[in-house]
């Protein structure tokens, strides 16, 4: 089957000429002309606030003019990850999908269902002749996956609407109502080099294959993070051999679990086989503890070229410690929201060379007192070396409505065309609800979507039958919505 044949039909016509075009994040230009040129192409009203986001209005079908009008958001730029050996350029191609029994996937590369599928679903509504829809504000923000700029720095004189419909959730049975706030500590140090003693040997040490994943949504799933599995190797080295490191690059994007690291050690020749012995045995180590989660997770060592310096010594067992103390994963579980996290962080990149040490990471946490928090003790962390410490792209988190006016009809439509109850919560990743609701004043709002898996990694992909769904919903909710 191929995707010109999936239902709705509509739908994955719009995500595929969308997937077309580039759209990294804070790299939008080439999408928002995309959808500046759809609604123009439609006769709608359509504009581009000061930062980019794009609006899209069009009038309530006759006999609906009564309605309040509804927000229709989602954002459009993707998260750009690639497998290490797939060759693709995300400035200038298009993702590749194709179908894999009841998923939608990219080959070696994320899929940009995450936040496509809404927007598409958007276009289909806006491009419809026959639907029967109140009056429509669609809202196109930008630069969501990086820093939420674009809700951020939102237009408010452009939206009249009193209930906004996010579809940016990735379970179809869920009806979200609130979500974490977030804020990215990143540091920064330096320290000397030093030449490499005679008699050395040098190796070229990866960890890859890690399954990644999201960082808010998967952050409790027990996946491993190849920063901290590297830091683990080169602090347990230390112990055994005179290990020095000369290069370190793990990870890449913020609020993408790290999948894999890399490094270039120096050892001395004569402990070249205790080196060697010790490596196997660490990767047994770390191979049986994630056996169960991490069935591709691979390390290998290669001898390579040595080179002329490597960090200090004395610094590098100061930044191992400090990679080590700092908090990774889940801070603190919500105490009052079952199996929610509360709190938590991810160390997303780490990198050494040539006489700076930078890490960057992202926490996250439904309470503004607990993101603090989180974010202090990393930063904490890398300040007892000697750190400078720089905390930016601070969003507050969408504190749960549960007597919304939305969600009560929303209840009733999903229990009225489905056989069984949704769930209804907050989620651990970043919406912009929290941010838009701020610049707009009250607003009825709930997020939902389809069924997605892998977002932020190149195992990204979205279930067939849950877009039909999702859609479908939508559509009722459209009919539904009630008078002003």
């Amino acid at each position: 089957m191929e995707l010109k044949d999936l239902s709705p039909q509509i739908l994955w016509k719009h995500f595929a000429a969308l997937n077309a075009v580039p759209r990294a994040s804070k790299k939008e230009e080439r999408v928002i002309a995309f959808m500046l040129d759809f609604g123009k192409s439609l006769g709608l009203e359509t504009r581009q606030d000061a930062i980019g986001n794009v609006v899209i209005k069009k009038p309530a079908t006759p006999g609906m003019e009564n309605r309040q009008t509804v927000i229709l958001q989602s954002h459009l730029d993707m998260v750009h990850q690639k497998n290490g050996d797939t060759v693709f350029d995300f400035d200038t191609q298009g993702i590749d999908m194709y179908v894999d029994g009841e998923w939608v996937k990219a080959r070696g590369t994320t899929l940009g269902a995450d936040n496509g599928i809404g927007v598409a679903a958007i276009m289909s509504v806006l491009a419809s002749t026959d639907l029967v829809h109140p009056a429509l504000e669609a809202m196109f923000t930008i630069d969501e996956e990086t820093g939420m700029t674009g809700a951020k720095q939102l237009d408010p004189a452009n939206f009249t609407g009193t209930v906004l419909l996010n579809l940016d959730t990735e379970e179809e049975d869920e009806l979200t109502i609130g979500c974490a706030g977030g804020i990215d500590t990143n540091t920064t140090g330096h320290y000397q080099e030093v030449p490499v003693a005679a008699g050395a040997v040098a190796f070229d040490i990866s960890i890859k294959g890690l399954v990644g994943g999201h960082s808010g949504m998967d952050i409790h799933r027990g996946r491993a993070n190849a920063n901290k599995l590297m830091n683990r190797l080169l602090y347990k080295a230390t112990q055994s051999v005179d290990l020095q490191l000369a290069q370190l690059d793990g990870g890449s994007l913020r609020n993408a679990i790290p999948r894999e690291s890399k490094a270039l050690v120096v050892v001395p020749e004569k402990e070249k086989a205790a080196f060697e012995a010790f490596f196997a045995a660490y990767t047994a180590t770390v191979k049986d503890e994630y056996k169960a989660i991490e069935a591709n997770l691979t390390l290998t060592i290669a001898p390579a070229a040595l080179p002329a310096k490597v960090m200090d010594p004395a610094y590098l067992k100061q930044v191992l410690r400090a990679i080590y103390a700092a908090p990774n994963g889940v801070f603190r579980m919500s105490p009052d929201i079952a199996n929610l996290v509360e709190a938590s962080s991810n160390l997303a990149k780490v990198t050494i060379k040539d006489g700076v040490f930078i890490t960057q990471s992202l926490q996250r946490s439904s309470v503004e007192s607990s993101k603090e928090d989180v974010a202090f003790a990393v930063g904490a962390a890398f300040e007892s070396i000697g750190c400078e410490v720089a905390r930016s792209g601070d969003y507050p988190g969408w504190q749960p409505r549960a007597d919304a006016a939305i969600l009560q009809l929303m209840l009733r439509l999903y229990n009225d065309h489905f056989t069984h109850e949704p769930h209804v919560g907050a989620c651990h990743a970043g919406l912009e609800c929290g941010i838009l609701g701020g610049h707009l004043g009250k607003l009825d709002m709930i997020s939902f979507g389809p069924t997605i898996r892998g977002a932020h990694s190149p195992d990204e992909r979205v279930l067939i039958t849950s877009v039909d769904k999702f859609y479908g919903y939508l559509l009722h909710i459209l009919r539904e919505i009630p008078v002003k």
